[in-house]
Parts: structure tokens; sequence; C-alpha cells
């Protein structure tokens, strides 16, 4: 055995444990290991099965053999129905394997379970007998994240953090161990190799056992028979003190120390009953290493605080039975009926043409108002649900600070800043309001939630860093979000934390739907959790996922659930294609509802054209220097006509960005996160530019209507549903849907010309059987009789820049 070793030990669970050798071992016995302090005897050793580590290494040897072995649990947001694997490191190329046979890797089983393995001569692998560097792959070339607790993950190198295949370590340096006493996590025991030539000492890391805890207690303050109770989860801490004050500025400051009740839960049962009372907690641990974060002195809010007086705090006691409770649940529209318009609480109200106080105009009681007013955009633009940006707590430093909303410290809290007093916690009825509002309006309301990570401070690094947050092997926070830390979602209490939020912005403001920021972060597993738990709740609740992250991306196996998601592929193609850029193939992909490979029906997938990221639409189209589409030119106004009818008209479920009918402009800012002044919404241009606003509203309210659900579909499309009119190596195109008539009898050709010349396409339709509604300036219910599309002989005689619409007579 070598001088060193250990690699590495961990606590599977109280009873049990695992020790990596740092080689393997070939001795008949066992190796001689014992328990400190105390040099105890285990209870039990014995070896692990090579598969066992493979499960985590990615790898096992068998003779003159290398097995690679992908075991699905530790890669769950992989689509392993449709997906082929491959194997590449730096004995094949890399990216050179995909595609390769003698690379990829075949269905097996294992302990009854679907796995992947591949086996390889060991020459063709490790030959030299250093260690050497691969990963897995699918055969879309998407390259899988080797999971953070592989013990033989590289940690160093150029950040791709691959498997490193040891020919030294090949599954026979594993053991299992068991102590001769149940351990606990703050035990801080270490295994003892002790035998004539070594005497060595390794740290046992409970982090696998300390993420694996939890509780179904009722978490946060609790009324009971005239009482208050204080409920925290906090396995690590040695101690938890609550304070509560009656007055905002902390005078007769009350402070009081929980009381373990057992391994994870911390409790104050307080007389009287607290409600309006202010209060925080504080924590204190052992902060023996990097992975802890404890600070008596920091002031705590509650994960579970039901209103905050502000990010850093306080918590409002806020008695459970005193929260509003809707009267009945609105139903928002089926999934293929929603027009969304993605928007922002102050961007509306800033310049809203409406009797509005300075403090309305800043959160939920304006919004509220102005909706029930006579004179509202959101109204007149003809959608049916909003996605709100992030509504929940964020880390604004001042009421009069411009906020995203994207860097969230509380997630039952409506933000703080939106509300009229909230010190008060008016924020919890004014946004019950607002939302009551907006169904009124017959308007379903999505929130754009952030559960990916946390804002500043970050008050859950204070109960516990290693439970709550994604670190690397050193303690450092990862940061796959770019915003400084990665929350874990898939911690048993970080997941229900999560849920418990979210089932309670449903159950008491009677929310229609989620948007997930990064949703990648959060994983395929924890949304299939997410989506029913709320479904249960309201059966017909909107779930939508921003599928991707710094990381990689989702929506492939989101497929197989009931979570849509933002399509950044249509994104980009449709900024592409109306500049004239983009190719037939992918018309007909994305105007097909994006079918296969990101959805499974049509409504998974969200189109747009921008989003509240990078430029909006007119700066990032406009022919004017430095992307600055303040002053659109004919042609910026003409692409983003065809873009409104080529959204309305793809299979799928469209959204708007906030101003886009206005032909609104960020002056070419590419970020405008901090610029309220940018994004607030500028009515004028509705006088300025009225055949724009009216055109949008025209498509918007045809989508809708009876006339225009064969744009709508509820389920997946038959085969021959849509007929493609397309010629030459022009990206000039029409489309007939219906075309099977497995609709009725309805059908609607589309046909669209992004180029500056104009096109004559071959139609193999009858001109007579249909009636043309709209171009690329004008949309008439009843009926164009003017200026109509040049269609005889067979084609269609396309003008440049231009599209038209027509429906079977």
């Amino acid at each position: 055995m070598c001088a060193d070793v250990f690699f590495e030990a961990k606590w599977i669970n109280h009873q049990r444990g695992i020790v990596f050798l740092n080689e393997d071992w070939l001795d008949p016995g066992l190796p001689p290991l014992f328990l400190n302090p105390g040099k105890q005897a285990l209870k039990k050793i014995e070896p692990a099965s090579p598969q066992e580590y493979a499960k985590l290494s990615g790898y096992y040897a068998e003779g003159k053999r290398i097995i690679f072995f992908l075991w699905p649990e530790h890669f769950p947001n992989l689509d392993w129905k449709e997906n082929s694997f491959y194997v590449a490191g730096e004995f094949n190329g890399w990216d050179k394997a995909i595609g390769k046979a003698r690379w990829q890797m075949t269905p097996d089983r294992y302990q009854g379970r679907l796995c992947f393995s591949l086996s390889v001569p060991a020459s063709k692998v490790c030959a030299s007998g250093d260690a050497v560097r691969f990963k897995f792959v699918s055969g879309e070339g998407e390259w899988q994240m080797t999971p953070l607790d592989a013990p033989n993950r590289e940690v160093e190198g150029d950040g791709t953090h691959p498997f490193l295949l040891d020919p030294g370590r090949t599954g026979r340096h594993v053991f299992y161990f068991e102590p001769p006493h149940e351990h606990h996590i703050l035990g801080h025991e270490k295994l003892l190799w002790k035998d004539k030539a070594n005497r060595q000492e390794c740290p046992i890391a409970y982090g696998h056992l300390l993420l694996a805890l939890g509780t179904d207690a009722q978490l946060g303050v609790l009324m009971a028979a005239g009482k208050t109770i204080f409920r925290l989860f906090a396995p690590r801490a040695t101690r938890v003190t609550v304070t509560v004050y009656r007055n905002l500025d902390g005078s007769g400051a009350q402070s009081h120390d929980l009381v373990r009740v057992n391994d994870n839960i911390w409790e104050r049962v307080h007389p009287g009953n607290l409600h309006g009372w202010y209060y925080h907690y504080s924590v204190d641990g052992d902060n023996e290493s990097e992975f802890s974060h404890f600070d008596p002195d920091f002031k705590i809010l509650d994960p579970y605080a039901l209103a905050t007086v502000s990010h850093v705090g306080p918590g409002i006691v806020y008695d459970p039975d005193k929260l509003p409770r809707p009267h009945r649940r609105h139903t928002p529209p089926a999934w293929h009926d929603l027009v969304i318009m993605e928007t922002h609480v102050r961007d509306l109200l800033a310049h809203a043409e409406a009797d509005l106080s300075a403090d309305e105009r800043e959160g939920f009681a304006g919004l509220a108002k102005w909706l029930r007013s006579d004179n509202c955009y959101l109204k007149d633009s003809g959608i049916n649900a909003v996605e709100l940006q992030p509504v929940q707590e964020n880390d604004a430093r001042s009421r009069d600070e411009y906020h995203w909303g994207y860097m969230t410290c509380n997630f039952f809290s409506p933000e703080s800043s939106y509300g009229t007093e909230p010190e008060k916690a008016s924020q919890i009825h004014e946004f019950k309001d607002m939302v009551d509002a907006f169904h009124e309006q017959d308007m379903a309301v999505i929130l754009d939630v952030v559960y990916n990570h946390v804002g500043e401070p970050a008050h859950l690094l204070f109960i516990d860093k290693l439970y709550y947050f994604e670190t690397d092997h050193k303690g450092n926070l990862m940061n796959w979000s770019g915003c400084g830390n990665d929350f874990s979602a898939h911690t048993p209490m970080g997941r229900r934390l999560m849920i418990d939020s979210l089932v309670h912005l449903v159950k008491t403001y009677d929310v229609d739907g989620f948007r997930f920021d990064l949703a990648e972060l959060i994983g395929v597993d924890v949304l299939r959790d997410v989506e029913k738990a709320l479904k249960a709740v309201k059966p017909s609740i909107i779930i939508i996922a921003e599928p991707w992250s710094f990381r990689g991306h989702i929506a492939q196996a989101l497929r197989h659930t009931g979570i849509a998601s933002w399509n950044d592929g249509y994104r980009d193609f449709i900024g592409r294609y109306v500049r004239g850029e983009a190719n037939r193939d992918q018309f007909r992909y994305f105007v097909s509802g994006s079918p296969h490979y990101f959805a499974m029906f049509p409504a998974q997938t969200v189109n747009y054209a921008a989003s509240h990221d990078d430029m909006c639409w007119l700066d990032k189209i406009t022919e004017n220097a430095d992307n600055n589409g303040s002053w659109p030119s004919a042609n910026d106004r003409r692409r983003t006509h065809l873009m409104c009818a080529l959204l309305m008209a793809s299979l799928g479920i469209p959204m708007l960005a906030e101003g886009q009918d206005l032909l609104h402009s960020k002056q070419g800012v590419n970020n405008s996160y901090q610029r309220g002044d940018l994004n607030a919404l500028d009515y004028s241009r509705r006088r300025q530019y009225p055949t724009t606003a009216d055109y949008f509203r025209s498509w918007t309210a045809f989508r809708r209507s009876q006339a225009g659900r064969l744009f709508r579909l509820n389920g997946r499309q038959s085969d021959g549903y849509l007929k493609f009119f397309e010629d030459g190596d022009t990206s000039a195109i029409a489309v007939l849907y219906n075309a099977d008539l497995t609709n009725g009898h309805e059908q609607i050709l589309f046909a669209i010309n992004p180029h500056f010349d104009g096109y004559a396409l071959p139609v193999d339709v009858e001109p007579k059987h249909f009636r043309q509604l709209a171009d690329h300036e004008r949309f008439e219910t009843h009926g164009l009789t003017t200026g109509l599309v040049r269609w005889e002989d067979g084609y269609l005689h396309l003008p440049p820049l231009s599209c038209a619409l027509w429906v079977k007579k």
C-alpha cells in the first residue's frame, strides 16, 4: 500500500459508511480500519462491488477490460428513452467519438434497473498506465456534467470537470464499513488505518447523510391554542434564537432560545398570539470547515415568513387564519388557447395613462386599479395571460430602487416594495387584489419564479450552507446560475421549501401558473414533484420552464412531463427569418410546434421573439446604428409585422414581450435590468404607430377566435395536418393548416416572404375557395377587398417583405 492510504471516506447513513483507498486493495484479507476517537473496532468491513463504484465513477475494471458505466440516477436531466450515449475522452478524440459505433453505450440492467455500459480493452483506453480523462455525451452532442460527488471528478484543470479513469483504482479500492454505534452528523468521527507500516486518519464526510435529512413537520410561524409557535429546520445548528418585537425600531425586543425537538427541528412555543409582531432568527454552529457559514450575530429572515418588511427582514408574524382566500378558484385558459405577455409591474405602471398616485405606480395596488379602469393597455392588447417578472421578495435595497426581481430573498412573501405599507404586510392583501383584478378581466396570472439561486443577503446560507447550496469539494459556492450561488433543490427540505411556497401562492392568491427561471439547475426530477404537488391543488395550473442554464439544457427530457418550455431555438429562428437569414427547414420545424426533439405536443413549446433578457425585439432587428430602434425604419416596422404574424401562426403557445406592439425600444441597451427608465412602456407610441398596435391586436383576436382554432391544437397534430408549399432556394413559403381535414372542414393558408425581392410561389390550392383576411399591414376579419395578393395560375405573387392570411370560405 502507498504512503497515503486514504482517498476519502463518507457516511451513507447513520449506520453505514464508504471508504475509498488510494489504490486497489490486492491483499486477501481486509484493510486494517478502525474508528476514531478511541481506535474502536468496526462492526463490519466488506468490499463494495465494482459496479457500486462505477455508479459514482463512471467505470470499473473486469480483467483486462474497462467497463464504462452510466447510471441514470446521477444524470436525472437526461431523456433515457430517446437518446443515444457515447464515451468520449482523451483516448478517442473527445467529440470525434460521437456517432462512432465502437464508442456507443448499450442499454444494460443492474439491480433490475436500466443503465448503459460499454466494454473496451484497457489497452485502447489507458495503455500508458496513466490516468485519462473522459465524459459521457449524448448523440445530440450534449456533454453531461460529472456528478459533484463523483470520487474521480477532476476538480482543477480547465473547468470542464471530467471523470478521471485511474488504472490503479478500478473498483477494488472501495469498502463499506459499519460503526460500532449509530453515527450522529455532529460526531466528527475519523477512520483510522493502523498497521505496522502506517498510522493514518481520514475524516468521514457527513455531507451525503446531511443532504438526505428532512422532516414532515410544519415550519414557519404557527398559531395554536392562543400561542405562537416558531419552528425552523437547522440540522447542524448548536443554538437557535428567535427575537420578537412589537415595534419596528426593535424597542422592547425579546430573545428566546429554541429547543431542539429532534435531530433536525428547533422550536419555540411563545405565549400569546403575536400577529403583526416582527421577528428574526439567529443560528450558531460549528464553523469547523469551509462548508459552514454560521454567524450568531446575523439576523436571519425566516425562509417561511409569510411577509417581510424588506429583503433583510424582519419577518412579520402573520396569523395563517387571517390570510386571504379565494372565494372560488379561477380556471385559466387551456394551454393551447393561451396568448401570453411577459411584463413587469413597474414597467406597466410608470407611464400608465391612468389616475394613479406615485405610490400606486410602484406596486400591486396601482396595477389592480389600472386593470379596473377603462383605458388599460393589457386589456386593449387582447391577451389572456400575463407572465409577471418575479414578485416574490427580492434584494432591492430601497423602495425606490428598480429591480427585475431575479434575486429572491424569500419565497413566500410578495415583494415588500410593491406594497403601500410593507411594515403592515399590506402586500399580502394588495397582491391578492391584483390577482383578482386580472381574473376579473379573464386574464391568467403566471409568475416568473427563481429557485435556482437566491439574492443578497442569502439568509439560507446562515442556516446551513452545505444543505441549501451546491458547493465544490473545497466548499466554494457553485455558480452555474451566474448569480453567485446555486440553490440546492435536490435536498429534501430544499425541494420542500420550493414546493411549499408554490402551493402557498396558489392556495392563498389563486395564482394560475409559474415560469421557472433557469430550470435546468432545478432538474427534471424536482420539476416532476412540483408538477404533481401543484396539480393536486389546481389541476389547471400552467407550468413553464426556462429549460437551460450555463450548464445544460433539459427541454428534451421535459417532453415526457406536463411542463412547457420557453423555446430559445424559436426565438433565434424568428429574428433570423424575418431578416431573410433562416431556411425553409427551420420554418417547417418551428411552425409545426418544434416536434420530436423539443415538444411532444405543440402546447409544450412557448414561442417567443424576445423577452426581458438581452436586447428587445426592435433593437435586435433594427436597421439603425447602435441597435437603437427608437425611431424605427419602414423595414423595421414591416419585419415586426412579419414577426407578429408568424408568431401567431405557429403551433404552440405564443408569448409577446411587453411593448412589442408599441415598437418599444431600449435604445440599444443589451442588459437593462437596472434601467427602469428604459424598460417603462411609452404608451404615446400607440398613437405614433397605431397601425402596428392594431395589427398585433387583430392577429391576437383572430388566433383566439373560433376561426383561428386551427392554430391552437389540443394535442399532437396528424402527420398530414400541415402542408407546405415551397420552391427554389428562397425561404419564402406557404403553409396550409388542416390539409388532411382531420379537424373539420375549415382550412387556413398562411404565406410569407422575408426577402427584398418579390416571389411567385407555386401553391396547389384552389384560390376560389379562400378569402384573404390579412396582409403585412392590414387585418380585416370579414376579408380584405382591395390590394389583395395576386393569386393566379397556381402561383401566389408575394411582394417583398410580405405575408398574407386566407381562410376557407
